[in-house]
């Protein structure tokens, strides 16, 4: 009789074994808007969204555009960021485990709803799958949607009007276990409230030695200088928009979010040559710097900057064959570091700094470079 009893017990300890179901309930989002440092933006609001929810959040591969490829590469979110400091702020799960284990039980194919806030494109639904990267991400997983769900006029700042508790009354995880959402369930730029939860997110030690190995080997001795250049054609139109669009993409997170410290320029958003050698003149002088690492997404300016700075006897270097997430891990170590205002590339190697207390600027940002330092002075 005992047996008995005992057999339906093991069994249903057996079917949950292998995985734990969060009974809150999942996020899933296709980080569709932009390259990584968009994407990056992104990721940090909907962590707090998922923290607000209390629901575990699948953490996304990041979208890359690759030369010559004609879709959208998936890369595991694992491959430059460590799990382990985001379990110290909320949980979460990699796409590919979610998928793997969890999705069986809790989002069948046949219950496969995607969210959006209205209907996407030609059409009365969400359209999740329509374009690329949409496509190729869902497929990554086989997923494929079989309705939508209009949220709106829901949005996603749960630090205000009580968001959170509207989103779990109007979808509660036992009715809609999952909220699989055409994009991120965040803002862009980043919201001021979510900045700081960069600090949960830690290179893994592939890009750490990367990076450190760069530093001792390449560099010279003694302090660097780290800085940013957005120099390509894409960029050049960009900053075409800036009269219409004064706090264009991360601007912000120098200009302040209602414009309160200025309006963008194009002293900031091009520099030209001759105001970046000049700038960086000031912050190798200001840092006894013996080296000047550059980042760019076209032009590194090796020769003009080397040029410059050779009375100096600074060195100017980059990666042999540039990784962008290298590169912010080796810009994150710099004694100081001169970055984009609109860039969100920047906005992530600055925030990085100041989740460790490290000092950064902006090209053309203030105006007056002469009153930056001097007012830098006045702060150490």
């Amino acid at each position: 009789m005992m047996l008995k009893l005992l057999i339906p017990v093991l069994f249903s300890v057996s079917i949950f074994a292998d995985v734990d179901i969060d009974q809150n309930g999942y996020i899933l989002y296709c980080p569709c808007m932009g390259r990584f440092g968009n994407q990056a933006d992104h990721f940090l609001g909907s962590l707090a969204f998922a923290k607000a929810l209390n629901r575990t959040l699948a953490l996304p591969p990041w979208v890359e555009y690759r030369f010559g490829e004609p879709k959208s590469v998936q890369v595991p979110f694992s491959h430059y960021f460590q799990l382990e400091p985001l379990l110290k702020f909320h949980r979460v799960v990699t796409m590919e485990e979610f998928m793997e284990n969890i999705a069986p039980k809790v989002w069948p194919p046949e219950k496969r709803t995607a969210f959006c806030y209205m209907a996407r494109g030609q059409g009365t639904d969400c359209n999740a799958k329509e374009g690329n990267p949409f496509g190729p991400f869902w497929d990554t997983f086989n997923v494929d949607f079989v309705q939508s769900e209009f949220y709106g006029p829901l949005n996603y700042d749960v630090h205000h009007q009580d968001m959170a508790r509207k989103w779990n009354n109007r979808y509660p995880p036992q009715k809609s276990p999952v909220l699989a959402f055409t994009g991120a369930p965040a803002s862009f730029p980043v919201q001021i409230e979510n900045k700081d939860l960069q600090k949960f997110l830690v290179w893994t030690p592939r890009i750490v030695n990367r990076a450190i190995d760069f530093i001792r080997n390449v560099l010279p001795i003694g302090s660097f200088v780290g800085i940013h250049l957005r120099n390509g054609v894409d960029w050049t139109r960009a900053c075409e928009h800036l009269e219409h669009s004064p706090n264009l993409f991360s601007a912000p997170q120098c200009l302040g979010y209602r414009n309160e410290f200025g309006i963008a320029s194009q002293d900031m958003c091009f520099p030209t040559p001759d105001a970046i050698a000049k700038q960086v003149k000031f912050a190798v002088k200001e840092y006894h710097a013996k080296s000047v690492f550059v980042s760019s997404d076209n032009d590194h300016l090796i020769p003009f900057l080397t040029k410059a700075l050779k009375r100096m006897e600074v060195t100017v270097h980059k990666l042999a064959n540039p990784e962008p997430h290298v590169d912010l891990a080796i810009l994150g170590r710099a004694n100081y570091f001169i970055g984009n205002c609109i860039s969100s590339f920047t906005a992530f190697a600055k925030r990085e700094r100041d989740a460790n207390g490290l000092p950064s600027g902006f090209w053309g940002f203030p105006s007056n470079i002469v009153s930056a330092t001097k007012q830098k002075h006045e702060e150490l």
